[in-house]
């Protein structure tokens, strides 16, 4: 399965409710619970916070935190992009 559809849906929908509902609709709880997790994650590791302590507190393994750390320290990474604006 590619995910150009879903990319092509996604960003065809302008407003938050809207995408919020779409999510929803589609999603699981357990998925959402995960992708919210994950950004919270990297929100973390924006900010600098030591990988340990957000293994500690959010519940995930380091492996899931490495991933994400390497995502963040790739200066042509979109998340990192996102996450850099004020």
């Amino acid at each position: 399965m590619k995910i150009g559809e879903i990319v092509k849906v996604l960003s065809g929908i302008r407003d938050e409710a809207s995408m919020g509902r779409f999510l929803e609709e589609i999603l699981t709880p357990a998925e959402i619970h995960d992708l919210s997790l994950r950004w919270e994650l990297m929100k973390r590791l924006k900010k600098n916070m030591p990988q340990r302590r957000i293994a500690q507190e959010l519940g995930i393994s380091l492996c899931k935190i490495t991933r994400g750390a390497k995502i963040i320290h790739d200066p042509r990474s979109v998340t990192n992009r996102i996450l850099s604006k004020p």
